[in-house]
């Protein structure tokens, strides 16, 4: 007898091929899907102002990306010892201001030149619910202030919409060859309670199928769906109960790779396999002639891979094997 009702993402169309470039933006689940992204050598580039969670922060970032928006110093404030920015992740912040305004300032250089170029964006978000300042600004991150300078609500269907229907307009000319995808982050926002989580998720589900059943080249993929009702077993959770352990994320990806990306790349996949895994074989006779035998065939592997694949980087790989 079946004790779970497995869930099979509908196939998109175009497919995801492994010479695309993709940008990802959003939740700390955004980490876990780049990751089995580089893995098999996608070209990628992650959240480059840090860990975004609400739809307007991570709206408002892609925005800097279009125009090039370059800050100065008047745009920091300082607080415990660091300079921050409410639209960056602490991970940018820094003891100097100058540096941290450098740091900022290279990330959005970076998001700028490769959204203009890539093949997909996928966008994850992770709550409904954000911070405001007192001038009604939402905040991206809180870097630990005071709970009394903001004020917390959950965004409606409306201003989310809103807000990805104007970007979408301007992205699209920006890049129009690109193609979005959308997901919701299964990490449960418990903070906020379990009502009011299942409530910021359900904003999130509801705006996305609205934005994309009113625009072209937009996708959703069910990462939400996948763990919350197709795995539903605290088993597929970390300790914290919170966050998807790695069987559920690697669950996740398998569902993405075959929904998502074509069966050619998908068949690359198993060559770069090999390759991963026998960049991780410790041999217990290093010098022994048989370890040379098998070094030099992997280099050759590697080669003729880079040859047929020049858009993928093996420099790393190739180097590691060159004799």
């Amino acid at each position: 007898m079946e004790f779970r009702l497995p869930l099979d993402p509908l196939q998109i169309n175009p497919r995801i091929k492994i010479t695309d470039h993709i940008m990802l933006m959003g939740s700390c689940f955004t980490e876990h899907m780049n990751s089995k992204l580089n893995q098999v050598k996608f070209n990628t580039l992650q959240n480059p102002n840090g860990i975004l969670f609400n739809p307007i922060s991570i709206a408002k970032a892609l925005n800097y990306y279009i125009d090039s928006s370059y800050l100065d110093e008047s745009s920091l404030f300082e607080l415990n010892t660091l300079w921050n920015h409410w639209d960056f992740h602490t991970s940018l912040s820094q003891p100097n201001a100058l540096d941290a305004l450098g740091k900022i300032n290279d990330q959005i250089k970076t998001g700028h030149h490769f959204l203009k170029d890539t093949n997909w964006l996928i966008i994850t978000f992770g709550s409904a619910f954000v911070y405001q300042l007192k001038n009604g600004d939402i905040v991206a991150n809180c870097h630990k202030a005071p709970a009394d300078l903001f004020t917390k609500k959950m965004l409606s269907i409306d201003e989310v919409v809103n807000a990805y229907s104007t970007l979408i307009s301007r992205i699209r000319v920006f890049n129009p060859w690109i193609k979005i995808m959308f997901t919701v982050s299964p990490v449960r926002h418990l903070k906020e309670g379990f009502v009011e989580n299942n409530r910021s998720k359900s904003v999130l589900l509801l705006s996305i199928e609205k934005i994309i059943s009113q625009l072209l080249d937009c996708f959703y993929f069910p990462s939400y769906e996948l763990v919350i009702d197709d795995l539903r077993d605290y088993r597929f959770y970390a300790e914290d109960m919170v966050h998807p352990n790695y069987l559920a994320t690697n669950y996740v990806w398998e569902k993405f790779s075959t929904s998502c990306i074509d069966g050619k790349s998908r068949e690359i996949f198993k060559e770069i396999e090999q390759i991963n895994n026998a960049l991780k074989h410790r041999p217990m006779h290093p010098n022994s002639l048989e370890h040379k035998k098998f070094r030099q065939k992997t280099f050759t592997t590697i080669k003729i891979l880079s040859d047929r694949l020049p858009e993928l980087n093996w420099d790393e790989e190739l180097l590691f094997f060159k004799d």
